[in-house]
């Protein structure tokens, strides 16, 4: 049985009264908790299933790295179900670092978005800024929450 390690459970953020500042407030809460959760995770277990479907840390990160970068960067993703593997070569301090530049860039696409209701600047079809901030709270969430669940299955650490 893993040992178990409780990281300090960082409550959900008080954000400004607008609702750009809320939703970039748990955007970027939601962002911060699955890095951590990665961050520091061992080897081989960050890349190995931890459930039928294969779904893995890194794996994880990975994906939403991809997300981050279709959604506010305009790239395109040729095959989503290989954004949830990491490459061979890609270790942890690589993948999360990769997150978070891709995530600075991105908010520095938003620090420009200044109508919510606005298209995703750069993309032809894209959806608006408030979609965009919406569909990645939830997509963040959902795999924090998978997350959640396999960092404690590797090592037993838990908190946000």
């Amino acid at each position: 049985m893993p040992t178990r390690t409780r990281r300090r459970d960082t409550p959900p953020p008080r954000t400004g009264g607008t609702e750009a500042e809320t939703l970039r407030g748990f955007l970027d809460y939601l962002r911060t908790s699955i890095a951590a959760k990665v961050d520091g995770a061992p080897e081989p277990q960050v890349r190995t299933a931890g459930v039928p479907s294969g779904t893995n840390l890194l794996g994880l990160l990975t994906h939403l790295t991809a997300v981050e970068a279709a959604t506010f960067l305009g790239e395109r993703v040729r095959s989503w179900p290989s954004t949830f593997r990491a490459a061979p070569e890609d270790g942890v301090a690589e993948v999360v670092a990769r997150y978070r530049e891709t995530v600075e860039r991105a908010n520095r696409v938003l620090d420009g978005c200044p109508d919510l209701g606005a298209p995703v600047p750069g993309r032809d079809g894209a959806p608006s800024v408030r979609w965009a901030l919406t569909h990645l709270i939830e997509e963040t969430g959902r795999h924090a929450g998978h997350a959640d669940i396999l960092r404690e299955l590797i090592d037993g650490s838990t908190g946000r």
